[in-house]
């Protein structure tokens, strides 16, 4: 469990930290000095001090697979009121993405970050469209203050597991 206070995951969820399967987590236009799992990784996210930054321009594209499939509530994001990211596209096991073709599918939802979220006041997503996730992808499209650079301090994703059936520890049932 991260950590983080309780109030600020949202009432029924846990932080889906630790379903992440970070071997295959990736993020295009990052900064090679200022990436990912310093606003994604448990203990580097909590560090005011640690951000991810774009590269040639505001947008970042991240995708996330889970070790098991989950179910998507809400999300928080931390990023500084001018550079905090401001429109939030989330889709829902799309795999190979990239700025190319991002906007040839429809988002599974989209979220407009306020100066409150930047603060780590969490958004609740379309649940009915986040049921069953392998993996996410999170499409950056631009930031608070239209600046080329775009920073995120802090990512978090709260949700449930989805209790799966062993296939093989059923027995088959014979005709009578």
């Amino acid at each position: 469990m991260s950590a983080e206070s309780a109030s600020d995951i949202p009432k029924g969820q846990v932080d889906l930290l630790d379903f992440i399967d970070w071997s295959g987590v990736e993020c295009l236009n990052q900064s090679s000095s200022h990436s990912l799992p310093n606003a994604l990784k448990q203990g580097y996210r909590e560090d005011a001090g640690l951000n991810l930054e774009s590269d040639a321009d505001e947008q970042l594209l991240i995708y996330i697979p889970f070790n098991q499939v989950v179910k998507l509530h809400s999300f928080a994001i931390k990023g500084p009121e001018e550079d905090g990211p401001k429109t939030v596209k989330f889709f829902s096991n799309k795999e190979h993405m990239c700025f190319s073709n991002v906007n040839d599918f429809p988002p599974s939802d989209t979220a407009e970050l306020t100066e409150e979220n930047l603060k780590g006041k969490p958004v609740v997503l379309k649940y009915v469209k986040f049921q069953n996730v392998r993996s996410l992808t999170i499409f950056i499209e631009d930031n608070q203050s239209g600046s080329e650079l775009t920073k995120v301090q802090k990512i978090a994703l709260y949700g449930s597991t989805v209790e799966t059936t062993d296939m093989k520890g059923l027995k088959k049932i014979e005709d009578h």
